[in-house]
């Protein structure tokens, strides 16, 4: 939509309002999406959501593509938004349940890189299309993207397996167990894991309703746990999750990612295939950037990925900020100033590396690996939720907000918003690096010690190997 949008309203009509509640909506849509994936991944299972989500997404695009006014394209982004909610929890859920603790960080930033993938390609399709008539150009960049969920739909039916810790809070050890001695490839070592699931499993069980074992009730005891009655432990998590997710968008991301076009334009850039060119330059920072917590997030760890992100990001919005206030068009009469231009381009791709560093794909990964593993899919949908909210209030008022106080002064805000959490993440937030699920709540837990970490392991039955799940 990035691209598109300039076609959109030149074919149909839309405004500039209505574009923004268009784009903004389609976070809130998602938000839906993600509070009601977290109960389909408990209820129907991982795998099943997955392929729910991928059915959607098609929908959504095909509808979009095919939209002959501005009613039926809020419909079509009804449905991509509730499949984008459903992705972003599912996705993350799925890959911490089945990664093996020593890579789970490398595992773990493959949504995002995905993601990103999709972005770029996105932004190169607007380029490439770009050239054809209004009325058909737009439609083909949003209808293209109908064909990956075929290859999402297609693997999830034949190649993905449940998860493991799934199917043990079901009940089913037996299935569990074959889908261990799959991914392990070690018959001994999937039993001394599927031990450890099925301990913290009934661990978790303890908190659960009394004489509560339908759907329903087990969904409202885990609600009444994440929301009513916490433990000091998940109280900590739920900070944790809400406070990443808050600042991820906050920091203005989605401002870049949907409306960089117009960013460009305000620096100076006024050719439209120069500034659908630096468009697709942010796309490409921030898929190259991203690869690298694939291999240092394991090996560093979380909190020094998600430092570096946020001081990063701070940096470059401030310079961007700095670049626009003395682009041309920031000041009538100005001289034209190609360095303002080249500098605003510069520090946008700075930031969207930086923001790949950590608070890209390094949230998602945290967010799913210290939930309790009863809370997981409903946490993670909550955690969702709110980075969707956020995302939405960037989308659907960053057009109002530039208007009032300028491009400059939105850039300054979101660097303020990057600085704060840097402080959050510094103050609050432990490394998990290394630990298995089952040890985490016993990392947030302030009465917990390496004791109680290695009781756990005891109970599995053994020490666990460098490589198990």
């Amino acid at each position: 939509m990035s691209g598109a949008q300039k076609f959109v309203q030149d074919d149909l009509g839309i405004s500039d309002a209505q574009i923004e509640v268009l784009i903004g909506a389609t976070s809130i849509y998602s938000l839906v999406g993600s509070l009601a994936a977290g109960w389909a991944c408990d209820c129907a299972g991982r795998r099943r959501t997955m392929a729910l989500s991928a059915a959607m997404f098609f929908a959504g695009s095909a509808i979009t593509s095919v939209a002959g006014g501005y009613a039926v394209l809020m419909a079509g982004q009804l449905v991509a938004g509730v499949a984008c909610g459903f992705g972003l929890v599912v996705a993350p859920v799925y890959i911490a349940e089945m990664a093996p603790a020593a890579s789970r960080g490398f595992l773990s930033s493959i949504p995002e890189i995905a993601g990103n993938a999709g972005i770029l390609l996105s932004y190169i399709a607007d380029f490439a299309l770009a050239g054809f008539p209004n009325n058909v150009n737009w439609r083909l960049m949003i209808g293209v993207g109908a064909v990956p969920p075929l290859f999402l739909a297609v693997a999830t039916l034949l190649a993905m397996p449940e998860t493991p810790r799934w199917l043990v809070l079901h009940g089913h050890h037996d299935e569990a167990r074959r889908v261990l001695a799959r991914t392990t490839g070690d018959a001994a070592l999937a039993d001394r894991r599927l031990k450890e699931i099925v301990s913290s499993a009934q661990e978790s069980s303890k908190q659960a309703v009394p004489g509560g074992s339908d759907e329903r009730t087990r969904s409202t005891s885990v609600w009444r746990d994440i929301l009513i009655r916490p433990t000091r432990s998940v109280r900590r998590v739920l900070l944790a999750i809400l406070g990443l997710q808050f600042f991820q968008q906050a920091s203005g991301v989605a401002a870049l990612v949907l409306y960089a076009p117009r960013v460009f334009h305000h620096a100076g850039v006024t050719s439209q295939s120069a500034v659908l060119g630096a468009t697709i330059l942010l796309g490409v920072a921030k898929i190259v950037a991203i690869v690298i917590p694939l291999f240092l997030a394991d090996r560093l760890g979380r909190r020094p990925m998600l430092l570096t992100s946020a001081g990063g990001m701070t940096v470059s919005l401030l310079v961007l900020g700095f670049s626009l206030r003395a682009s041309p068009t920031a000041h009538a009469g100005a001289s034209a100033a190609w360095w303002a231009a080249a500098t605003s381009v510069t520090a946008a791709a700075a930031f969207m590396a930086t923001f790949s560093l950590g608070f890209g794909p390094v949230i998602w990964m945290y967010g799913s690996e210290i939930l309790p593993l009863r809370l997981r899919a409903q946490g993670t949908g909550i955690g969702t939720a709110v980075n969707r909210v956020m995302s939405a209030v960037v989308g659907m008022t960053f057009i109002s907000l530039y208007e009032a106080v300028g491009m400059a002064g939105s850039f300054y805000i979101f660097a303020g918003c990057a600085a704060a959490s840097w402080v959050f993440v510094y103050a609050l937030l432990p490394e998990t690096k290394g630990r298995t699920l089952e040890e985490m709540e016993a990392l947030f837990d302030d009465s917990a010690n390496d004791a109680v970490i290695n009781h756990v392991r005891v109970q599995a039955g053994a020490a666990r190997p460098g490589g198990s799940l």
